[in-house]
Order: structure tokens, then sequence, then C-alpha cells
């Protein structure tokens, strides 16, 4: 294994982790964003109001992408082990 061969399997596990985590995060960021907004118009100011709408958005989109990101982990995975057993070339 060079380090051309270590860089590149580092690169790609940093890629799936923010393609896994990505929509995820990106919900509760918008969520958040719009939470602060209605917070600020309506002067509430309730520091678990923003907790609910982004475990609940957090929860949906696992569930419609789950699918999804189990079989980008699974190729991911087949290919380290694949090239664990036939050895970096």
């Amino acid at each position: 294994m060079t380090e051309g061969d270590a860089l590149g399997l580092i690169q790609q596990a940093i890629w799936l982790t923010i393609v896994l985590a990505g929509p995820v995060v990106g919900s509760a960021m918008v969520i958040g964003v719009g939470v602060a907004f209605v917070q600020a118009i309506t002067q509430i100011q309730e520091m678990t109001l923003t907790f609910v709408p982004k475990m609940i958005a957090g929860f949906v989109i696992l569930l419609l992408t789950g699918s999804y990101s189990g079989g980008l982990l699974k190729v991911f995975t087949e290919q380290l082990f694949t090239r664990i057993a036939v050895g970096f070339n």
C-alpha cells in the first residue's frame, strides 16, 4: 500500500461521510433557519422549540434516504474488503 492508495482511500471515506450526512445536516439547517425566522417574527424565544422539528425532519430524511445511503456504504465496504483481500497494487 503506497501513500497514494492510503490518500485515495481516505478521500473516498471522507466523501462518503459527507454524502451520507449531508441530507440530514442540510434538513436540520433549513428547519433551524425557518424556526428561528418564525421565532424572530413572533418574539417567542423558547429554546426547546427548535429540537422537535429538527428531530422529526432528520428521522424523515433518514427514512427517505436510508436505502440509498446503505447501498453506498455497502459498495464502499465491499470495494475496501476486496482491495484488502487482493492487495493494493
